[in-house]
């Protein structure tokens, strides 16, 4: 390992030092949100049940059933894990009672479960004026749909993901990234950020909730652009750019042909050079300030025959050859990487962006780290922490609870 990489890994994010968060996320939209923060250096301590854990714990394994599941690990790295019985009144109040020296309260129950328990915000900012609370839901306050249930999927159809997303005259599609899920996650997380910068200075707690459908609006900004230039709903575009009208711009097949042997090339409408330079590349020079090519609209009208060009070219080549030759060439392209090539690629462990976790009960497993860099280098991972591994550092640098109390916590069944 070279001292480049070295370091790459060393490093441990600090930005949030002494930011207590106190987490009773579940699945993916919450807990995103606040592995964010635990990546920045905040002490998030994960609330979870004593008998099972949150439910992705056990929902998504796969054949062995000795360990946490992989998705739960890739969602809570850098997490404490603290077990409370929350229907009994002892735990009602330990929680209550660590509330009051948290700075931030998470929680992405169904919509009215977390006030049903006793802990809405109405109590907690009682018990911790300061605090901030934060909410995901799927659907926002004032919806018709404010009371239905919602995964990442429903945000998505729900939000014009899946409108936007499939091939020309296809039906819609949903993406395989999870924008309802980590999406939502990710514009919360900047919330929370927000909210304590502001609380430095003016010592106000505040109340911050966020549905997933509402988040999705946040990601289909550009569809929104096109949809009031043309006064009509975005039509799918398939792998081209949703806004129409730039050509090329698509995906073309590579060499040896398997399923992800594609490169994505692009040529922006506010660059002719990008054009220009991908005509040489593909042996058309001769078409450079031909008319018939020369401007977007032009272009747009010899669709079919201009993306038959680049295939015959693309086809000779493998996709990583592809996109080197273009982006050497200085024309946008990108390799379409599958999950295992980007697992194994050897230049995310080097950089420090995947590492390699030891977990104690699931062995080797290799995460992406937080990829923003501070100073450098991107946070080290440490591993997704194992059910109420933490019950004894919390509730005694948090509570100052001794051990007689926690033993009878531990003989009561409420930890």
């Amino acid at each position: 390992m070279n001292e480049t990489m070295v370091q790459a890994q060393a490093a441990v994010g600090d930005c949030l030092a002494g930011v207590r968060v106190l987490d009773l996320t579940q699945f993916e939209a919450g807990p995103s949100c606040t592995e964010a923060l635990a990546f920045l250096g905040a002490e998030v301590v994960k609330i979870e049940n004593p008998k099972a854990g949150e439910p992705g714990r056990t929902g998504f394994r796969g054949p062995s059933q000795s360990s946490d599941s992989y998705y739960f690990m890739l969602f809570n790295a850098n997490k404490k894990s603290v077990t409370v019985d929350l229907k009994s009144p002892r735990g009602l109040q330990l929680v209550k009672d660590m509330a009051a020296h948290a700075d931030v309260f998470a929680e992405n129950f169904a919509p009215g479960a977390i006030e049903r328990l006793g802990l809405g915000y109405d109590v907690i900012k009682a018990i911790n004026p300061s605090i901030i609370y934060a909410q995901v839901k799927g659907f926002g306050k004032g919806s018709p749909y404010e009371n239905n249930l919602a995964f990442d999927m429903i945000a998505q159809a729900t939000g014009g993901v899946m409108s936007i997303t499939g091939e020309r005259g296809g039906p819609p599609a949903k993406p395989g990234c999870t924008l309802g899920d980590t999406g939502t996650g990710m514009l919360m997380a900047i919330s929370i950020l927000g909210a304590l910068y502001r609380r430095k200075g003016t010592g106000q707690g505040e109340r911050l909730e966020l549905a997933m459908q509402d988040a999705m609006l946040q990601y289909i900004r550009v569809a929104l652009a096109t949809n009031s230039v043309f006064n009509k709903p975005v039509e799918r575009n398939g792998a081209k750019v949703i806004s129409g009208g730039t050509v090329p711009s698509g995906i073309y097949k590579c060499k040896p042909g398997g399923p992800n042997d594609y490169v994505y090339a692009y040529t922006s409408r506010a660059n002719p050079a990008h054009w220009h330079n991908l005509l040489k590349v593909i042996g058309h020079p001769e078409l450079i300030g031909d008319e018939r090519y020369d401007t977007p609209a032009a272009r747009a009208q010899r669709e079919e025959e201009i993306d038959a060009m680049i295939a015959a070219w693309a086809c000779q080549h493998d996709k990583r050859e592809a996109m080197r030759i273009l982006g050497s060439a200085g024309v946008p392209a990108g390799a379409v990487y599958d999950t295992m090539e980007l697992q194994t690629e050897p230049s995310f462990e080097q950089r420090g962006v995947m590492q390699t976790i030891d977990h104690p009960a699931s062995g080797k497993f290799k995460m992406p780290s937080w990829p923003v860099r501070h100073g450098g280098r991107p946070p080290k991972v440490r591993p997704s922490p194992t059910l109420g591994q933490h019950n004894d550092d919390v509730l005694t640098h948090w509570l100052g609870l001794d051990q007689k109390e926690r033993d009878d916590l531990r003989k009561s069944g409420v930890i």
